[in-house]
């Protein structure tokens, strides 16, 4: 199995672009939502941890940013606890799909985290920071705070473009996606 992650910035397109290959993708964003509403043991971890934010089940995205905004240490916290399940949840899906030829990880912290292997396959996502601003800027709960603090705790977006294999610039029009996500799928093939 040929593993594939995704790089790039808050807001580059990596989702999109993971979809676009076709492949079974573990998307990282997706199951740290799953956890905040279904999961209990999470819950308590966080309430026993940082008990002035979080007092009802399931977990709000409100009860998050308000923990981060109110101090730094406290986005730590929260990813020590969230991350030990997504973890989880990813050694899973690798598992179902050990006989796929290619599996797509879809994970903003892969090379933070320390979760990507040496033979695996990076693509850094690029695209303008200009054009990212501009749409983060429309998504509902976005927070610029929330977002500096998250790009403090990220690797510099160079260091992932050279750790690459290869890149897709994403001008945020399908179609030039596409062909270049076919383009590395030929090579790869």
């Amino acid at each position: 199995m040929k593993r594939i992650g995704i790089l790039g910035d808050i807001g580059s397109g990596k989702t999109y672009v993971a979809k676009c290959f076709g492949y079974p993708v573990f998307n990282a964003d997706l199951e740290v939502a799953k956890i905040y509403k279904n999961n209990r043991r999470v819950f308590q971890k966080l309430k026993k941890e940082l008990p002035l934010y979080f007092d009802t089940f399931p977990i709000k995205k409100e009860e998050i940013i308000s923990a981060i905004l109110s101090n730094k240490r406290n986005l730590k916290k929260i990813i020590k606890i969230v991350h030990y399940e997504v973890r989880k949840k990813m050694n899973y899906f690798l598992k179902k799909n050990r006989r796929k030829k290619i599996i797509i990880l879809d994970i903003p912290l892969l090379m933070e985290n320390k979760i990507n292997k040496k033979t695996d396959i990076l693509i850094f996502v690029e695209s303008k920071k200009s054009e990212i601003l501009r749409r983060l800027k429309r998504r509902k709960n976005f927070n610029m705070k929330i977002f500096n603090n998250f790009k403090k705790i990220q690797l510099s977006l160079d260091l992932k473009r050279k750790k690459s294999q290869f890149i897709i610039k994403n001008n945020f029009e399908k179609n030039s996606v596409k062909i270049r996500v076919k383009e590395i799928k030929q090579n790869l093939i």
